[in-house]
């Protein structure tokens, strides 16, 4: 169930919210579970088969949570050996439905034979609930976190507006909202401003992302096919991408906050206008901001983070990047734009490190803020292409004819000219995400003074409401009407 098909926007959610507020206005339990319920229908509504396997990972992690608060005060070393055994099943489960199938065919690659097992199916949202009960774990054994409450464990891990596609979230951001009885209200200022920023999230999504995907589409499927791009097409199909991805996972972030606002619960926020940054490593401040968070907390840090040098601390940039492309999927293709990344981020500590000694004055000069930033988007796309593409070898056609110094560029531009697409409307596309991105003011800022002026005017709540409602309902049928809804793009991670 897509948060942009009609069943949820018109069915789905108005049947949670009116089944969480009645059932919480008189028992804060029964609200929780009835949200509990709802999300755990969300989930078997894309993958009945794998409601099990969800629920059996969450009965674990709960399990070996309290095994570790028990134990904690009287032994830290057993708990730690608790904590160890919990972080080794989490991984082991994820390990075996996402990379078994790459592991045993790069095996077979090495040792020349032709080792096959049946391909298996990745359970959605497998990486998200994995890291979620992961941090989890670790938070109890380090912080000394406790969750007596089953029932709000289960809806810390299957809330669905973040159990698919994130954010990553801790303990101590979800739990003691769950307690909190105004959270069963219904707020009529969360209300109008969380249908605010879904109906943004969703233009996002269905007007920006899918509308500019088929040009990206036209690139990519072609080079994946064997077919080599001119150098303009090939341009066209990495910027295209690099927008569409922005405004699919922009898009879904603003929804998945606007659905928790109408419940009275704030998520973190997970995408600060990344494509505005100056540097790659405010890059990864901005983009997918709690995975950031825990790669660095519980990988970058643990691994020794800067306090070993400046040789291990690009190291650990490296590694931690390479295993964060690897988390984003089973493919050489994300091993190499995640380490990638490392080498961006080992270059840009080495570089400011230099500039700061030698002219510290002139990273507030115009002519270099403007430098940096084309250097730092144009390194993002680069890596993007590695991103997208179906395997290496055409990442490498992209690649080679948006760098190929002779290449030449045909008047037909046949990728597009297959597809029934057309030059003029692809560079416009572009331009205009380009224009969108850099010039208008983040989503969040957005979100936050609506939040503000729908909590303080009261008589402006149904207006805010009425009108959030028909974008909504517009943009949902102009959904409809295209051949196939296209899911977002970090789905499949």
């Amino acid at each position: 169930m897509l948060f942009t098909s009609p069943e949820f926007a018109l069915l789905y959610l108005p049947i949670v919210l009116a089944g969480f507020f009645l059932l919480g206005s008189r028992s804060q339990n029964a609200g929780a579970g009835w949200l509990l319920l709802a999300s755990l229908f969300f989930y078997a509504y894309w993958m009945p088969g794998f409601v099990f396997l969800l629920l059996g990972s969450i009965c674990w992690n709960y399990w070996i949570g309290t095994r570790i608060a028990t134990i904690l005060p009287s032994s830290r070393s057993r708990a730690c050996r608790w904590m160890q055994l919990g972080i080794v099943v989490n991984l082991g489960l994820l390990a075996y439905f996402k990379y078994a199938n790459f592991l045993v065919d790069n095996a077979g690659l090495l040792t020349g034979q032709h080792w096959h097992i049946a391909h298996i199916t990745l359970p959605i949202g497998i990486s998200f609930f994995t890291f979620t009960q992961i941090a989890f774990l670790a938070d109890v054994f380090q912080k000394g976190v406790q969750e007596p409450r089953p029932v709000h464990y289960g809806l810390f891990v299957t809330y669905f507006p973040h159990l698919v596609a994130g954010p990553v979230l801790h303990h101590s951001q979800m739990m003691p909202q769950f307690r909190e009885a105004a959270c069963y209200r219904v707020n009529t200022g969360n209300l109008a401003a969380g249908a605010s920023i879904f109906a943004l999230g969703l233009i996002k999504k269905v007007i920006l992302a899918d509308g500019i995907s088929p040009y990206a589409d036209a690139i990519f499927n072609g080079a994946a096919n064997g077919l080599l791009p001119d150098c303009v097409e090939a341009w066209i199909g990495a910027l295209a991408y690099t927008f569409q991805l922005y405004f699919d996972f922009s898009g879904y972030s603003d929804m998945a906050i606007g659905l928790s606002w109408m419940l009275n619960i704030r998520l973190p926020y997970n995408f600060d206008s990344p494509y505005k940054a100056r540097n790659i490593a405010d890059f990864w401040r901005r983009w997918h901001m709690t995975l950031s968070a825990f790669l660095r907390d519980y990988l970058y840090i643990p691994l020794g983070g800067n306090r070993r040098g400046n040789v291990r601390r690009y190291f650990n940039l490296f590694v931690t990047m390479l295993l964060g492309g690897l988390w984003h999927g089973a493919s050489w293709n994300f091993v190499l734009w995640g380490g990638l990344h490392g080498v961006y981020l080992g270059i840009n500590h080495a570089f400011r490190a230099a500039l700061n000694r030698i002219w510290p004055q002139l990273a507030e000069r115009r002519v270099y803020v403007c430098l940096a930033w084309g250097l730092t988007f144009l390194a993002t796309v680069v890596a993007w292409v590695f991103f997208r593409a179906s395997n290496l070898d055409a990442a490498g056609r992209i690649l080679r004819a948006m760098f190929a110094v002779n290449a030449g560029s045909s008047a037909v531009h046949p990728l597009l000219w297959n597809e029934g697409l057309q030059l003029a409307a692809a560079l416009l596309w572009c331009g205009v995400s380009l224009a969108l991105v850099l010039c208008l003011p983040n989503s969040n800022h957005i979100g936050e003074r609506l939040r503000e002026f729908a909590i303080g005017k009261a008589s402006a709540r149904p207006i805010m409401l009425g009108v959030a409602m028909m974008v909504v309902v517009l943009t949902i049928i102009l959904n409809a009407t295209r051949k196939a809804s296209s899911a977002f793009i970090y789905f499949n991670f």
